[in-house]
């Protein structure tokens, strides 16, 4: 089974809402890979608090040379098994999307998309990285294999 990013999008409805920092009326998923995250958010006891699309990090563009909002996918708080708590700002992405783009042999219109993807991608996640350190935090990058999808 193959999933993609644009697979399907709704309105998540925690079973255990009180984890949910936000309203719980209104979490919405964007992906399959999104809404498993959610549902391991929900479920997860070691995750004490979470939320979607509340954290937003200003990053420039090297595509167009602005400034842009991001609005990173989700922020949890999580108990360690060493009984820290923890914060992670997570993106949830199709690990294709994580890697530059291998050139082929003649460089189309939908490879210079990805490659200028890629590069507004990597300057996403500087800027979080940045962000998140500055709180404490942490930034991480969650893919299918982590979420045990395999294609």
């Amino acid at each position: 089974m193959t999933y993609s990013k644009e697979s399907y999008r709704g309105k998540f409805t925690p079973k255990r809402p009180e984890k949910y920092v936000g309203d719980v009326k209104s979490i919405v998923y964007r992906s399959s890979y999104e809404l498993r995250f959610m549902k391991w958010c929900d479920q997860n006891d070691s995750i004490l608090k979470w939320n979607s699309e509340e954290v937003v990090v200003p990053y420039f563009s090297p595509v167009d040379k602005k400034m842009h909002r991001y609005f990173v996918d989700f922020v949890i708080e999580i108990m360690t098994t060493k009984g820290e708590v923890k914060v992670y700002l997570v993106e949830v992405k199709p690990s294709k999307y994580t890697k530059e783009p291998v050139p082929p042999k003649r460089k189309t219109r939908h490879f210079i998309e990805e490659v200028m993807q890629w590069e507004v991608n990597k300057a996403k996640w500087a800027s979080a990285r940045h962000f998140a350190g500055t709180k404490g935090w942490e930034f991480m990058l969650v893919t299918e294999k982590d979420l045990g999808i395999t294609s």
